[in-house]
């Protein structure tokens, strides 16, 4: 006995229904995995803000560190202590070099 088409097919929908998930979980795999690779491989605005303020603020603790030092030695310098002296140029040098990375605030005046 043949069923008709429009019994058939109902009957074939539901009896392939899982079948029908499975096919289409295999089909948009490659597309989920290259997509999660893309979410991985990117960075976004947040992080990049996160990233800029951590830098900023080493910058900020070794200079502050720099200062103390150079005020140490500055005063030894005046002490008469050549050594502290040298010391103090060279730590000059690379306050120098760091000043310019970070931004100055605006005076709230």
């Amino acid at each position: 006995m043949r069923l008709p088409a429009f019994f058939a097919l109902p009957l074939a929908a539901a009896l392939l229904g899982g079948c029908i998930s499975t096919v289409a979980d295999v089909v948009t795999a490659p597309v989920r995995v290259a997509a999660k690779g893309v979410d991985l491989a990117t960075t976004s605005q947040s992080e990049k803000d996160e990233k800029r303020g951590r830098e900023l603020r080493k910058r900020e603790e070794r200079l502050g560190k720099l200062e103390r030092e150079y005020e140490k030695q500055l005063k030894e310098c005046n002490e008469g202590n050549r050594r502290a002296c040298d010391q103090a140029t060279d730590t000059y040098a690379e306050i120098q070099q760091i000043l310019p990375t970070i931004p100055v605030e605006p005076d709230d005046t």
